[in-house]
């Protein structure tokens, strides 16, 4: 489960980057830079989701005091 997460950062932080590449690339007239970002929400929400239902599933163990 930690690979799977870190795999999706880094998915996320590469959308980021190709979505500022695009906004340079096309100097803010495409649409490239608008999939790309929409892409990085896409990702951060379903890992976001993932995590929780990890969480409460119990594949994610929790911190106990």
């Amino acid at each position: 489960m930690k690979i799977f997460a870190v795999l999706m950062l880094l998915a996320i932080v590469g959308s980021l980057f190709s979505g500022l590449f695009f906004l340079y690339q096309d100097r803010g007239s495409g649409e490239r830079t608008v999939r790309a970002l929409t892409l990085r929400i896409g990702l951060s929400l379903a890992l976001f989701i993932l995590l929780l239902v990890g969480f409460r599933t119990g594949l994610i163990p929790g911190y106990s005091q």
